[in-house]
């Protein structure tokens, strides 16, 4: 029994038909190239910035220790407080220094008396010596009764200076200027002079250092680098430093090299660098850790592409080449600093290769490119600004 056709299935049997007529399916044509945008890598100067972690150290700071035994009577100072040098920080009962100083003067008055009375012998005797009223023996033993008190008298000043002296450790004055921390004892505590009870510590706080950690290896590298003329390095007093804070802002003074070690430590095997930061607004404080990025010279065969030309994959940098016939490869580089726009490429890429800068983004995988119309502005040397990986 024959069944109607229905229009639609009439439809798609006379489509079968003509592709068996045509011999099979139709080949899909190529996607259509890509326009992009390149700049073309050239080797040029570009500052050589290198980045570390390091920590902030006070350019001063003062144990501030008990020099007199005593019970503490007072703290003179607000803790966490600016103070300058000189300033009274805690007061030691001065009781019994008060009374040692009493008893060295009476001590020192009583040999001047003493002296008063050699010398008047010593006065009398003079003119008498001559008509031989008085025998050199007694003229002599005068002579020695006046040096032996002026010798009393010079020990009894002594006696009362270092009695003063110790008086005055009474009052605990703060060595240096600078920011005084918290107090280790409190009114009412027992401290020693022969131990040196610690009481606070005062720490300068502006200027202040930056140390940084850099590996034997590296000072190695930059050292064949520098022989080699492929890297420039001025002295080290001129070498600027730029801190990047623990919330990520940068740092806005910036300082320079003062000191490199030239003992490699045992324990991490690296070295020491230096920079002195002026600290007026007090934002760097001692044990604040922070990174560093060095402007350690120039190097001479540096290459920068545009910020905007590079694409990370989680953590790892990659920029897309072109080549002559228009595929695209992705190529893996590794990033030195951040310049203006623009980041330096430490390995990666090689002179005359064409990074897409625009229109990377549109790309598919297997996809060709072509240059559109217009040319990328080539990349400009700035000021280094962040770090790479």
């Amino acid at each position: 029994m024959l069944r109607t056709l229905r229009p639609w299935r009439v439809g798609a049997l006379a489509g079968l038909a003509l592709v068996a007529a045509c011999g099979g399916e139709p080949t899909p044509s190529a996607p259509p190239a890509v326009p992009v945008r390149t700049i073309t890598v050239t080797r040029q100067e570009v500052p050589n910035v290198i980045e570390l972690p390091g920590r902030i150290e006070a350019v001063r700071s003062a144990e501030v220790r008990a020099r007199s035994d005593g019970i503490v009577l007072r703290r003179l100072y607000e803790e966490g407080a600016s103070v300058a040098a000189g300033t009274p920080l805690f007061e030691i009962d001065p009781r019994d220094y008060r009374a040692q100083v009493q008893s060295a003067e009476a001590a020192l008055q009583r040999a001047i008396a003493a002296q008063q009375n050699a010398a008047s012998i010593v006065t009398r005797y003079e003119p008498l010596i001559a008509e031989r009223a008085v025998s050199a023996q007694e003229f002599d033993a005068a002579q020695s009764d006046l040096r032996q008190a002026n010798a009393q008298v010079s020990e009894a000043r002594a006696a009362l200076d270092r009695a003063r002296l110790q008086l005055s450790y009474t009052t605990v004055r703060a060595p240096i200027a600078g920011r005084a921390s918290s107090a280790e004892v409190t009114e009412g505590a027992l401290v020693s002079g022969a131990e040196g009870t610690l009481l606070t510590r005062v720490d300068q706080v502006s200027p202040v250092y930056a140390e940084f950690s850099v590996s034997s290896a590296s000072v190695l590298d930059t050292f064949a680098q520098v022989r080699s003329g492929e890297l420039a390095v001025p002295d080290l007093e001129t070498i600027e430093v730029s801190l990047i804070l623990e919330n990520g802002e940068e740092y806005g003074p910036v300082g320079h090299l003062d000191f490199a070690s030239p003992v490699v430590s045992p324990e991490t095997g690296s070295q020491t660098l230096r920079a002195r930061f002026a600290n007026p607004q007090r934002l760097l404080a001692p044990g604040q850790f922070v990174r560093g990025r060095i402007r350690l010279g120039v190097r001479k065969d540096g290459m920068t592409v545009p910020a905007r030309a590079v694409q990370f994959q989680g953590s790892q940098p990659q920029v897309s080449v072109m080549a002559e016939d228009g595929s695209v490869k992705a190529r893996k580089v590794r990033l030195g600093a951040l310049l203006g726009k623009d980041w330096i490429v430490n390995e990666g890429l090689k002179p005359g290769e064409r990074v897409i800068v625009e229109g990377w983004a549109k790309l598919r995988p297997g996809q060709k490119a072509t240059e559109a119309k217009g040319e990328a502005k080539a990349p400009a040397q700035g000021t280094a600004r962040a770090g790479g990986a």
